[in-house]
């Protein structure tokens, strides 16, 4: 509310303000292309300067990335600091946590909630508190691509950008009910 407020002023002043993305950007933070960030996420503006992220990068709603950790402030009077490095082709779950000194390697899914406490190798599932091993990413896109049909999958219409009708709705119940899960476009 207060950003909205502050948004709002800068506009009537004439002043232009720049994305959360654009300052973290101007802090140091390095991001490759097509990488997208939903709503609530941080990432450490005090270090963005250690933090990578490569391409093809989503981080899905409230994921933490840390370079820092305060548990040494009040004992040693200084934080610790580490890099952290997201490679290409990583999906991170929402409420998602990465730590301090971690690096993600390349096409590697992060679960939902996970605590990402250690590095990640290319091509991997994990989840997690802390976050584990599942399984490699080619077995999880391969396991769903056999739970797809055309029955189970659902289009562009189908999302809340679009103006879905109550029978769209309840169809896409219907076949949830029936088959336990369904894909969107």
């Amino acid at each position: 509310m207060l950003q909205s407020i502050k948004n709002n002023i800068k506009k009537l002043l004439g002043i232009k303000s720049i994305s959360r993305l654009e300052e973290l950007k101007q802090r140091g933070l390095k991001v490759g292309t097509n990488f997208f960030m939903f709503g609530e996420c941080i990432i450490d503006g005090g270090h963005a300067w250690l933090i990578e992220i490569g391409d093809n990068v989503t981080l899905a709603p409230r994921v933490y990335i840390l370079a820092h950790d305060g548990s040494t402030k009040m004992f040693l009077n200084h934080s610790k600091i580490k890099k952290v490095k997201i490679g290409n082709n990583v999906f991170v779950g929402g409420s998602s946590i990465i730590m301090p000194g971690v690096t993600v390697g390349n096409n590697v899914i992060i679960g939902a909630g996970s605590v990402v406490t250690k590095s990640i190798p290319d091509n991997c599932v994990y989840a997690g508190n802390p976050a584990k091993f599942i399984c490699n990413t080619d077995a999880y896109i391969d396991k769903q691509k056999k739970l797809m049909t055309p029955k189970n999958t659902f289009g562009k219409e189908y999302t809340l950008k679009q103006n879905v009708s109550e029978e769209m709705k309840e169809r896409m119940k219907d076949v949830l009910d029936k088959e336990g899960q369904g894909f969107i476009f």
